[in-house]
């Protein structure tokens, strides 16, 4: 039983210390999440088409995350004289290393309210890489999408 004791003590250090250390990771991604970020491009893909998108040309969009909420907001840069293109919605999130989901809380089109995304996220340097699956029942929406975002603020 002596013998057992030190190990015992030694796989409770070893556990705590594992366990320590995915908080402050995750807590560090947290982190270097939290800022503004401008949409720099799209890529959608559904039923075997490619549709990408370059957001600095005709369109703006920027979201805003901060320790547990996001929102964003994208407009088009005639300002309505073509067509009104202005969305807007937001929501909570969770992170979990590199998972991070929108639980969308808010959006000017409805029926996408309610629903849960979960994506993988990459950051290197001032850019967010967000990867995952957008399936919305009630719009007909099953597709990847891939965005990729620079920082413009932290």
């Amino acid at each position: 039983m002596k013998q057992a004791i030190p190990f015992m003590i030694f796989s409770i250090l070893i556990f705590s210390c594992n366990s320590y250390t995915s908080t402050q990771t995750n807590n560090e991604n947290q982190l270097l999440l939290q800022g503004t970020w401008q949409l720099i491009s799209g890529t959608l893909i559904e039923k075997g088409d490619t549709t990408f998108t370059d957001y600095t040309r005709d369109r703006e969009m920027i979201k805003i995350i901060n320790a547990d909420h996001f929102a964003f907001l994208q407009h088009d840069y005639s300002k309505g004289k073509d067509s009104v293109a202005y969305y807007a919605g937001g929501g909570r999130y969770t992170l979990a290393g590199d998972q991070y989901t929108e639980h969308l809380d808010y959006f000017s089109d409805k029926k996408w309210e309610g629903n849960k995304f979960d994506f993988t996220i990459s950051i290197k340097n001032d850019t967010l890489v967000q990867t995952g699956i957008e399936k919305v029942d009630s719009a007909g929406i099953n597709r990847l999408n891939i965005e990729r975002y620079k920082r413009i603020r932290k």
